[in-house]
């Protein structure tokens, strides 16, 4: 194999790929990228056994062939050669090592067989649609951060994705929680997706693929079975693995009987949380919402630091209800909303909160309160 590539070219797209190796495993060959050179195209790819992301890049190809090589180290060498240079790629004859060359430098790289490179491969990806780029980063951003992080509820550590129905208009739907906070987004149901099953978007899929859908573009082609779910766009393909496990019924969480409202500009009200919250300590960041008829006061309180109250304006009707939250989980929902209205509703203190766009339903939040 011997080849040559614009520097910059070479760094995104080891940048696409490179993240998926874990910084410390005990198989060898997942430290390394695959790397495949023919017909002016080399082809670069990384797996965790369980994830795979391939992109291909336009190169000089003297010599087709292909190897695996250092990934984190590859990177690291590229990232720092001088902007506007030609990286030139060479494996020798026995196969095990590859130079890379660039001006003055020379790097000589060891090499593992291609052979033993895992293939998660992708076949019998029986439904096939595509979706705007633009809804995908959407979806994503309205509900990645209620994914969970316990590894005991395993299959609450991604994303539910799955065909439904709201208000008698089919959906694309997808579903986090943890269990604390739930996220739940719509957009309109895309063709060849109706039949699609249920499936769980493992979260490190999930955080790898929103980084590269900020230079997707116009669509995303979307393939999937039972077990696993390919995005493809550009010249870019991630494959992953689903979670193997059943979500649960996350409608039985959402309140259908919230009647009190709250109406308030998000803007404002994230920024009264992020100040107030400067006192709460603790793991749980709680803040205390007083709601009294047309202003809400939030306050927080703290054995070492003291207290903080902030009062703001609202619309709504309703007193007397005082609610204790986690500040940052709060927050996250908050600022989510795009909008210059942000509906909440309300049963009691104790009782699951609704909090959604006014001008915009696609997005549903809710936030267990806290004892305060």
């Amino acid at each position: 194999m011997k080849l040559s590539i614009d520097r910059a070219a070479l760094l995104r797209s080891l940048g696409h790929v490179y993240n998926v190796v874990e910084r410390r495993n005990t198989i060898p060959i997942l430290a390394n990228v695959y790397l495949s050179a023919e017909d002016g195209v080399l082809s670069l790819k990384t797996t965790d056994m369980d994830l795979e992301i391939s992109e291909s890049v336009a190169a000089t190809v003297q010599t087709p062939g292909a190897t695996t090589a250092p990934a984190q180290t590859l990177h690291d060498i590229v990232r720092k050669l001088p902007d506007g240079s030609t990286v030139e790629l060479e494996l020798d004859d026995a196969g095990n090592i590859m130079t890379v060359k660039a001006g003055r430098s020379r790097f000589c790289l060891s090499c593992l067989p291609v052979a033993d490179f895992p293939q998660l491969g992708a076949d019998d990806l029986s439904t096939n649609f595509s979706i705007p780029a633009s809804n995908l980063r959407t979806l994503i951003d309205r509900t990645k951060f209620a994914m969970s992080t316990e590894e005991t509820r395993y299959y609450l550590n991604g994303i539910y994705l799955h065909a439904a129905e709201s208000d008698g208009v089919k959906v694309l739907r997808a579903v986090a929680t943890d269990g604390h906070r739930l996220a739940r987004f719509d957009m309109p149901l895309p063709e060849g997706a109706a039949d699609m099953p249920g499936i769980i978007v493992p979260r490190k899929a999930v955080q790898e693929l929103r980084k590269l859908v900020d230079e997707a573009g116009d669509a995303i082609r979307i393939s999937l079975s039972d077990n696993k779910i390919q995005f493809s766009f550009d010249h870019v393909v991630l494959t992953t693995k689903l979670i193997d496990g059943t979500f649960p019924d996350y409608n039985r969480v959402i309140p259908a009987n919230n009647d009190k409202f709250v109406d308030v500009d998000p803007a404002i009200l994230s920024n009264a949380i992020d100040r107030v919250s400067t006192i709460s300590d603790g793991k749980s960041r709680a803040i205390k919402i007083s709601l009294n008829g047309k202003t809400v006061t939030l306050s927080a309180n703290s054995p070492e630091s003291g207290s903080a109250t902030e009062d703001i304006e609202v619309t709504s009707d309703v007193s007397d209800i005082e609610i204790g939250f986690n500040a940052r989980y709060l927050l996250d929902i908050t600022q989510l909303i795009d909008g210059e209205g942000c509906r909440i509703a309300l049963a009691d203190a104790a009782s699951p909160t609704i909090i959604q766009d006014s001008s915009d339903t696609s997005a549903l939040f809710v936030l267990m309160p806290l004892r305060v």
